[in-house]
């Protein structure tokens, strides 16, 4: 008979192969797009066969977890299995983690001809401070067996003496062009079309993440036609930004009726949901040419719709006041 962990097992495998950021995730650092100066340094490493443990901060979608895991495999080779280690801390965030699975696996001997395992603990940010302080006695009791790579989004949220015991690389978003080059290689690998305006709108949508855009690409792919603009914007649950400017040009000219009809239909027709669309606004009134007085009032508005629409305000109220007073500074 087989068991429920078998199966369970064997539906985590092939969901995994069936997520492109996944399937496509590039093997060794050779493969990784962007981050040159970072991928550099990681290489040298692995040359020396000598690593130090590591802070690796950055926005999502950059590519972090995806060089450690890199560099471990160009490093280890055989062994990568034996000798690597992931854990999420923003799962277990407490101390238990550090004092259980963190330490068993540090203090054990490395397989093969290893020098040492590599623990990548993802989210570190998201470590209590007790658990980051007992995370610091561990990488000095166990350095020799073993080095720590930790993710995070905001080193700043890692305490002092954790940042004194690594080497920090900061990763910064992707460019357009590396992402649009790595979306036609998979979009060929899997035999998607996709027009121009289909992949400026993910390029949009993914502002430098390069998983994000590969998650949209798939999500877009599973309508069996040509990925269009059109296509891109209603499954990811966004407003096309023509239309988001749109509306804020009637506002700023003081068409308010124009201005809400198509806020009601952003909202109630294509579902997009007020905390995305006040942010959305935020950022195209940044493209729009106003006085430097003028579009700092108008931002600090904005920012105060978008910290009451996240604190549960009506969303319409809300935007539909913001774009009011758009025709009242106009």
């Amino acid at each position: 008979m087989v068991s429920y962990d078998n199966c369970l097992n064997g539906w985590k495998s092939r969901m995994e192969i069936d997520l492109w950021t996944e399937k496509y995730r590039p093997p060794t650092l050779d493969g990784i797009i962007g981050q040159e100066s970072v991928i550099e340094s990681l290489k040298r490493f692995v040359q020396s066969k000598a690593v130090p443990h590591c802070l690796f901060s950055g926005p999502p979608g950059t590519s972090k977890t995806t060089a450690a895991m890199a560099m471990a495999r160009d490093l280890f080779g055989n062994t990568f299995d034996r000798n690597f280690m992931e854990l999420n801390a923003s799962d277990e965030r407490g101390i238990d983690v550090v004092r259980n699975q963190v330490k068993n696996f540090a203090r054990t001997v490395p397989s093969g001809d290893a020098p040492f395992k590599i623990l990548v603990l993802d989210e570190a940010d998201h470590l209590t401070a007790d658990a980051q302080h007992a995370l610091r006695r561990t990488m000095e009791a166990y350095a020799r067996s073993c080095r720590m790579i930790l993710i995070c989004n905001y080193s700043s949220r890692i305490i002092p003496p954790i940042q004194s015991r690594c080497a920090v690389f900061r990763f910064s978003r992707l460019a357009d062009d590396d992402i649009s080059e790595r979306l036609k290689y998979i979009a060929k690998e899997e035999g998607v079309s996709m027009d121009r305006d289909g992949i400026d709108a993910i390029l949009y949508l993914a502002d430098g993440d390069m998983r994000a855009a590969v998650n949209l690409l798939q999500a877009a792919s599973s309508t069996g036609q040509t990925i269009s603009e059109e296509i891109v914007f209603s499954i990811s649950g966004r407003a096309n930004p023509k239309l988001v400017r749109e509306m804020l040009d009637n506002a700023l000219l003081g068409d308010q009726m124009s201005a809400v009809e198509l806020l009601e239909d952003l909202m109630y027709n294509s579902g997009v949901s007020p905390v995305d669309l006040v942010r959305q606004i935020h950022r195209e009134l940044k493209r729009i040419e106003l006085p430097s007085s003028r579009l700092m009032r108008i931002l600090e508005r904005n920012a105060e719709a978008e910290y009451r629409v996240s604190e549960g305000a009506n969303g319409e109220v809300q935007i539909t006041a913001l774009l009011a007073y758009l025709g009242l500074e106009g």
